[in-house]
């Protein structure tokens, strides 16, 4: 089963007033790297017409988008309350 497969089947509960990962648009907005948008294995980072669009929503809370980030645009927290990604084997 390829990532993508893997990935679709996973069922999300999110918060709208509360986003476990924020970016900085200003550094983004500079970035000559764009890291985020190779290392999510979830594609949470896409970059269109040169802007960088990120969505929350489909994160699996792996954290790889904190370290692949060399110019501290991410800001990471561990998910609060039970929202985020709901695996089924724990």
């Amino acid at each position: 089963m390829q990532i993508e497969e893997k990935l679709s089947l996973l069922n999300y509960k999110t918060d709208k007033g509360y986003e476990h990962i924020t970016v900085k648009p200003d550094i983004c907005a500079v970035c000559p790297d764009h890291f985020c948008t190779f290392a999510c294995p979830a594609s949470c980072y896409t970059l269109i017409e040169g802007k960088l669009n990120f969505k929350y929503e489909d994160c699996v809370e792996c954290g790889t988008c904190f370290f692949a980030c060399s110019h501290g645009s991410v800001a990471w927290s561990n998910p609060k309350g039970g929202h985020g990604v709901k695996y089924k084997y724990g």
